[in-house]
């Protein structure tokens, strides 16, 4: 590659999810809390950090080549990038976020037209500018410096648009939810330029690769078994596996070597009904990556 690849990683609560996601497929990112150029070991990428609110903006302008950022906020800056990967991950769960209107508790308001007329505090400013007038209701937006939340409490605002993964610090301060304006996760983005340019783009293929196999592999688990061969027709079809399983005949045995892929969260029940099915020696293990 004639030019390195300039990848942005978010700062912020997302920061260290998007470095040990990295790890996990294949690149340490080595961050010095005094530079916002951290190294990496790929010599064909040089990382820069920048906020996550304002990545698109300079992947879209080319001073990056592309980098990573929520979907809320590229939405936000309404941003012409080129969406590479969707890549559901955060530092709390790995399911997407939600940017929701909450009110408190005891308010008369239940939809979102009812707000018309009020005043309404988020960090999201110009995408629920344009949320609320399209829908025709007309309200008044205030940029949100942070604790979002207490403009409500504290009487700044009438309702808040505030994105939630688990919804407990909305209901910790004693606000409900009246409407979802959008889900949201985290996106590798790249501008034009570089996705138009044949060496870059095989880079960036390779990232989104990688980083969704890393995902996957987060998700899953490895089991190995052995099965006595009168037991195999009713252990194999439990096996809910990404394709059949792998068997293998054990030397000089009537048993077979079974392994699979599987959802981490099935195992805690699936294990035991293989031991009721004649399953022995059951082994479970991580998986790094599922390509």
């Amino acid at each position: 590659m004639s030019q390195k690849l300039k990848l942005g990683i978010p700062k912020g609560s997302l920061q260290e999810a998007t470095i040990n996601l990295f790890r996990r497929s294949g690149w340490i990112i080595n961050v010095n809390s005094r530079s916002y150029f951290p190294e990496i070991n790929d010599e064909l990428i040089e990382c820069a950090i920048c906020r996550a609110q304002e990545m698109s903006r300079y992947v879209e302008n080319e001073t990056l080549d592309a980098g990573l950022t929520g979907k809320d906020w590229i939405a936000e800056n309404n941003s012409a990038v080129h969406v590479v990967a969707d890549l559901v991950y955060s530092k709390v769960s790995a399911r997407p976020a939600r940017w929701v209107v909450a009110v408190p508790y005891d308010s008369e308001i239940k939809r979102i037209e009812d707000l018309a007329g009020k005043k309404i505090a988020t960090e999201l400013v110009a995408y629920t500018r344009r949320y609320f007038a399209e829908r025709g209701v007309a309200v008044t937006i205030e940029f949100s410096w942070g604790a979002t939340e207490a403009k409500v409490v504290s009487g700044l605002a009438d309702a808040i648009v505030e994105v939630t993964e688990t919804e407990s610090t909305i209901k910790a301060h004693g606000l409900r939810i009246i409407h979802e304006m959008m889900k949201t996760n985290t996106q590798l983005i790249a501008n034009h330029r570089a996705w138009e340019n044949t060496e870059k783009r095989k880079k960036i293929e390779q990232i989104a690769l990688l980083l969704k196999g890393a995902l996957r592999g987060e998700k899953m688990v490895g089991i190995k078994m052995n099965v006595p061969q009168d037991r195999m027709d009713q252990v194999v079809a439990m096996l809910p596996s990404l394709k059949s399983p792998t068997v293998a005949p054990l030397y000089r045995s009537t048993y077979y070597s079974v392994e699979i892929m599987v959802d981490r969260e099935i195992v805690r029940d699936l294990i035991p009904r293989l031991l009721e099915n004649g399953a022995e020696g059951i082994i479970e293990y991580p998986l790094n990556k599922v390509v």
